[in-house]
């Protein structure tokens, strides 16, 4: 009888295993939930996260498995953050909170020495390259924004969104600390970021997001999943499977 058992779990405690070696060492999957990467990330987008990047973290410590290459600016990354209520805060400087995954662009690393104002992003006294492409975007609340285009680091273009005659968040000459990184929204008017709570230690990075696995505009619940209607009615976007999403 337990020989049958064995063998007819067996290989389901096999595949549960390989798929939690993936998840803890390779590919991590991440949902897009809020507008702050508009326009590069959609509401509903789910993407894969390229933990060997970085070097995969070893679970329950801060050792890092050797890494293909060092994050670098333009990276698009997920990190943990502490929340405390609506407020985010670097989750080094407040391990007593809980922890919460975010997805943002890096756009200064250590020893750099940034300044964000008017919407113009300074980095190590040179202004970071960026125009208006004279296009439009509509987000989820039916606002219209501004699509400019910016190049971060020699040949990693992207595009960003500002609200027409906004000033939006602003931050003051700041040099970033060693082992630490500058990260934005690419909705910059619409994003809490660095410029409000600070940077991010690379140890809570998990690594930069790779492709799009799937895309659609559902932003509700788990609760919501269980329904048969919420498929029926959300509009999937075949166009954005497969894409990928970093510069490198």
């Amino acid at each position: 009888m337990l020989e049958r058992i064995l063998r007819e779990v067996g290989p389901i405690v096999v595949a549960v295993g390989i798929a939690i070696l993936i998840r803890i060492f390779l590919l991590d999957s991440f949902r897009i939930p809020s507008s702050s990467m508009f326009p590069t990330l959609l509401i509903g987008d789910h993407l894969f996260v390229d933990k060997l990047a970085y070097g995969p973290r070893i679970p329950f410590s801060e050792v890092r498995l050797p890494a293909r290459r060092e994050p670098r600016v333009g990276d698009v990354v997920v990190f943990s953050a502490a929340r405390h209520g609506h407020s985010v805060v670097p989750a080094d400087r407040r391990p007593d909170l809980p922890r919460e995954d975010f997805i943002k662009r890096i756009v200064a690393g250590p020893g750099d020495t940034v300044e964000v104002k008017n919407g113009v992003v300074t980095i190590n006294g040179e202004v970071v390259p960026s125009e208006d492409t004279g296009e439009d975007f509509e987000d989820e609340m039916g606002r219209v924004l501004r699509r400019h285009r910016e190049d971060l680091d020699d040949g990693c273009v992207h595009d960003w969104l500002d609200i027409p005659g906004s000033r939006g968040p602003e931050r003051t000459q700041f040099t970033v600390e060693p082992g630490r990184w500058f990260v934005m929204g690419d909705n910059r008017d619409n994003s809490n970021d660095s410029r409000m709570w600070g940077t991010v230690r690379f140890e809570e990075i998990k690594g930069p997001a790779w492709r799009l696995y799937f895309s659609w505009d559902y932003n509700g619940g788990w609760l919501g999943l269980l329904n048969p209607l919420t498929y029926l009615n959300a509009d999937v976007r075949w166009s954005r499977f497969g894409d990928r999403l970093s510069c490198r």
